[in-house]
């Protein structure tokens, strides 16, 4: 159990990432089924009906999937203390965190059988009564729910940022829904009027809370800047302002709609579908959150402004790298084997993945990490430069997805020195250790979406899903990228890591979901906003090789 500890610590996060999300989901969808659905059942008539119908098992089906990834993130923890500590099950689940895990679980469970089995007839009081315990157990899992000072309006401001989160992005999918059902644009425009004002009380709501929970959780500029915390919440302010600005545009087509009935509601779907995809990230975000104490909790070891002017001041790449003999770990492992032979003993392991500790680090080790980042940044620069080509009409860059897949031939390699095929660490244990698992997800990631954008460039493939690969599997991978961490035993300097790979994953974001827009929106219908987002994303690319070229580690 204590070579996993580190696993049980990422994948905690990443279910939290999907436990914000279902729950967004089921509770996003029977308010919308209270607060619209049901109130335009006479105005939509019949179409009205099959739209419910979808929403229910859209909401039952995610009240399912919130049981099982409460029960694995409860499962998880208690797994955790009774293999560290000397406490037994039943102790465990006596715990705080258990309760609230399992009271919501169990609410869960009733809102997925009550929609099940009533179906439309489902009564809206006891959904709402259990809508709301299922957000008051969430609440009592935050930060809130530990603080000394100030508890009970922290639990009430926690409160109300998953309420909003909840009717709005968690609305988002049966907003989509609607959309697709109806083809009337008076259906349009009563459903789209509704869902903005909706989203504008879920905005409100966490706009209002999360500048309180700034205030009690963060408390300065330099908490935002010089803390993990303060950087995570840096990275769901720009990605909700993403939002914001894509759901203006939606409001401003929705207002065209009251005009002009004959408008195009192509644009409104396709950026629908981009809102879910960042609401997402967001959530992932929220659940990285949880894994990092508060910044202002944190008063020592924090990142100055100086220091991060410092260490991003532009110098020249590193693209000679250092022998891997030279590295602080094969070193020591080739030292404990000489020890070992002079006593005729078996060698000891320099190091254990997962077993919670610091791999031990030298300079050849920052020159080996900084060597991989650069050269990554010469890749994806020359996709960026490439793709821009291609889109500009040079029919020979359209190779440029290639580039990915010798991007993840570098980083299979090198990304892990320590492990095979470089290092003595087998393949299969190395993945015990979670930057290793990361990194080797990621590699798969890359080589997948390169493959696949490839074949669409060159025909290889007519299947419509298959353009798609790439921008879903880039948008995913940057929202992965928000859940990865460094290895690194001083604070600082992993920060300072963080506040690197942020942007990237900001970008990576952007790229992908831009991609998605240029292909899902009709350039004859919507030329504005096809145009934008046909050069956005090599954009986005240039940029990211950009960064990943003045990459440091110190």
């Amino acid at each position: 159990m204590s070579l996993l500890i580190d696993l049980f610590g990422y994948f905690s996060v990443v279910i939290h990432g999907l436990t914000i999300t279902a729950q967004s989901i089921v509770l996003g969808g029977v308010l919308f089924i209270v607060l619209l659905l049901r109130p335009l059942a006479p105005q939509l008539g019949s179409t009205g009906q099959e739209i419910e119908r979808t929403c229910i098992a859209i909401a039952a089906w995610s009240g399912l999937a919130l049981v099982l990834c409460e029960a694995a993130t409860v499962g998880l923890q208690a797994a955790v203390l009774v293999g560290t500590l000397d406490l037994s099950l039943a102790d465990t689940l006596r715990a705080n965190f258990a309760i609230a895990g399992l009271v919501k679980a169990s609410a869960a469970v009733l809102i997925a059988l009550t929609l099940f089995a009533l179906g439309q007839r489902a009564p809206v009081t006891p959904l709402l009564a259990l809508s709301v315990i299922v957000l008051a157990s969430a609440t009592l899992s935050t930060h809130a729910a530990a603080r000394l000072q100030e508890r009970t309006p922290l639990l009430l401001v926690e409160f109300l940022h998953q309420f909003g989160a909840a009717i709005w992005i968690g609305g988002i999918p049966y907003f989509l829904v609607a959309l697709g059902r109806v083809q009337a644009a008076q259906a349009w425009r009563l459903i789209g009027a509704r869902f903005s004002r909706m989203s504008m009380t879920g905005v409100a709501c966490i706009v209002i809370s999360g500048l309180t929970m700034s205030l009690g959780y963060i408390g300065s500029w330099a908490g935002l800047y010089g803390t993990a915390y303060g950087v995570m919440v840096s990275a769901k302010i720009a990605m909700f302002l993403l939002l914001l600005a894509l759901g203006g545009g939606n409001f401003l087509l929705v207002e065209r709609l009251r005009r002009r009935p004959v408008t195009p509601v192509t644009r409104l779907k396709r950026y629908a579908e981009v809102e879910i995809g960042i609401g997402v990230a967001i959530f992932f975000a929220a659940g990285s959150l949880t894994s990092v104490p508060p910044a202002i909790d944190l008063t020592q070891d924090r990142v100055t402004w100086p220091e991060i002017i410092e260490r991003n001041i532009p110098q020249w790449p590193r693209l000679t790298s250092p022998d891997h003999e030279t590295l602080a770990l094969p070193a020591l492992q080739a030292k404990l084997d000489t020890e070992a032979a002079h006593q005729h003993e078996a060698p000891h392991a320099a190091f254990m993945p997962g077993a919670g500790e610091m791999p031990p680090r030298n300079a050849a080790d920052i020159a080996w990490s900084e060597y991989n980042h650069h050269w990554s940044g010469l890749l994806v620069l020359a996709i960026g430069v490439l793709s821009l080509l291609h889109a500009a009409g040079l029919r020979w860059a359209r190779h440029w997805p290639l580039l990915f897949v010798g991007l993840a031939a570098l980083l299979f390699v090198r990304a892990d020195p320590e492990a095979w095929p470089l290092g003595d660490i087998g393949f299969f244990t190395s993945l015990r250790d979670t930057e290793v698992l990361q990194h080797r997800t990621f590699v798969l990631l890359i080589a997948a979406f390169g493959i696949f954008e490839w074949r669409v460039r060159v025909g290889r493939t007519v299947k419509p899903w298959a353009a798609l690969v790439f921008p879903l599997f880039c948008a995913v991978g940057s929202t992965l990228l928000l859940t990865h961490s460094h290895a690194i035993a001083n604070l600082k300097d992993q920060l300072l890591i963080e506040l690197t790979h942020t942007p990237l994953a900001l970008l990576g974001m952007v790229a992908g979901w831009a991609r998605w827009l240029e292909l899902r929106l009709d350039p004859q219908i919507n030329p504005m906003a096809w145009r934008v987002a046909h050069w956005l994303w090599p954009m986005c690319f240039i940029l990211i090789g950009l960064l990943l070229l003045n990459y440091r580690e110190a």
